[in-house]
């Protein structure tokens, strides 16, 4: 684990630091730019998509994530052809235009919604909104880990993560005010123009690289290589472990949340406020940790320490629900549900914290790694993972095990999760940073 030199004083400090490559810097206000639409124009929708879990409960949720779990498989290798035989800037333009398309598309049917049914439409929703998020976030931070060092990322990322926690502050916001105003099916027309503005400010971004000769290379290779790299480099393996352990958490809160709001909330426009302001409330926390917490860890701890201080506080957490049990909780005059309080809190750490983290240790690997096999895991595996903890709680609850109970067994799975994220810090296929600093390419391979 690599710990910086920088003295405290210059840590707490959100200006930019002295050393930092005049290209780095060129590359902040941009990418921070972009990243906040990109993020505003998921949250605008967010919202949409989880009042229709909201409206049939968690039961239905083991069907919603096999479903995008058989997408994903299905999506992985046209994602790797297109990273193989198309340039960045096409690939870019091909995949968010595709998005956009689609937003569009959906209009009609949230208009007939009370005639298709929640159930029908929520599973195609979900699963077209959970690719839209895992595949444009993912693409954005592959091709921030192509725009950057890694000394940069580990000064830069937290700042370029603290503009995506303003987009997702100002998307449930958006949508919160709007959906009452305009009704939902609106929303994904706004959706859909914040995110061609992002996708112009990441085609200025990716111009201006390749004007200094650099990402003008297409990366070629296998359109399975994505798959192969998981089991062949001990990095990669270990984030695909981390990533099921740790997301089954935010996911087993997100099914004990979507039970609450089938119980409490008898309308589409109550239960999407609700879950506004549920991401209103992560997002806050997440850009707090980006202006306090995250920066320090960062630069003063190396990024592998981000993905296991997340990992503890997720212990912290579970233990005290196995403790607790589902109460409400009494704060600020607001009776909050514990699980909700949860999910709060264990998504903060996770876009707050650990996103930063773990694509800052995304630019020591190969650029075909960085695109295929980062694709893959933060896809099918995130997915294979809420399929498995989503099942595993409708069976526990079936069986007539309580939300304690099923906190103490997750417990032990985010303890293991604390001892993967720190070997994926120290994994010895990652180049070293000292490497990484001496390089002034930005397509290492």
């Amino acid at each position: 684990m690599v710990v910086s030199a920088r003295p405290p004083q210059d840590v707490v400090k959100v200006s930019l630091p002295r050393n930092t490559s005049a290209e780095d810097r060129a590359a902040l206000p941009l990418s921070t730019l972009a990243f906040f639409c990109v993020m505003t124009a998921y949250y605008i929708i967010r919202p949409v998509r989880d009042q229709l879990s909201g409206a049939v409960g968690s039961t239905s949720l083991p069907l919603f994530y096999g479903a995008t779990f058989l997408v994903m498989l299905l999506l992985t290798p046209v994602f790797g052809a297109l990273v193989a035989r198309v340039s960045r800037r096409r690939l870019l333009s091909w995949s968010y235009g595709f998005f956009m398309l689609c937003l569009l598309a959906f209009v009609p049917a949230f208009l007939a919604q009370d005639r298709i049914g929640a159930r029908a439409l929520g599973v195609v929703f979900f699963v077209w909104v959970s690719v839209f998020n895992l595949f444009v976030v993912s693409l954005f931070w592959s091709v921030m880990a192509d725009l950057f060092t890694s000394l940069g990322a580990r000064r830069m990322f937290p700042l370029i993560a603290l503009g995506g926690m303003a987009g997702a502050i100002c998307g449930p916001l958006l949508t919160a005010l709007l959906v009452q105003w305009l009704g939902v099916a609106p929303l994904l027309v706004v959706s859909a123009a914040v995110l061609g503005v992002a996708l112009g400010l990441l085609l200025r971004l990716a111009g201006a690289q390749e004007r200094r000769g650099h990402g003008t290379e297409v990366i070629g290779g296998s359109l399975w290589a994505g798959i192969k790299a998981l089991w062949s480099q001990p990095f990669l393996r270990y984030m695909a472990i981390l990533m099921v352990l740790s997301d089954g958490i935010g996911t087993l809160a997100y099914a004990l949340v979507a039970d609450y709001a089938h119980h409490n909330f008898v309308d589409n426009a109550a239960r999407t406020a609700f879950y506004a302001r549920m991401d209103l409330a992560v997002n806050l926390l997440g850009a707090v940790l980006q202006l306090s917490l995250t920066r320090w860890v960062m630069i003063r701890l190396g990024a592998g320490w981000g993905l296991v201080l997340p990992s503890l506080v997720n212990l912290a957490l579970l233990l005290t629900v196995a403790w607790l049990g589902a109460i409400d909780l009494h704060l600020l005059g607001y009776a909050i549900p514990l699980v909700a309080l949860m999910m709060v809190v264990t998504r903060g750490f996770a876009y707050g914290m650990t996103k930063p983290a773990q694509d800052a240790l995304y630019t020591r690997v190969p650029r075909e790694t960085r695109y295929k096999g980062k694709n893959f895991v933060e896809t099918a595996v995130w997915r294979f993972g809420d399929l498995l903890v989503t099942s595993g709680v409708s069976v526990l609850g079936q069986l007539g095990v309580g939300v304690a109970a099923m906190a103490l067994i997750s417990s032990g799975a985010s303890a293991l999760a604390t001892w993967v994220a720190r070997q994926a810090g120290q994994a010895p296929d990652l180049l070293p940073e000292a490497r990484e600093q001496a390089e002034p390419s930005r397509d290492r391979s």
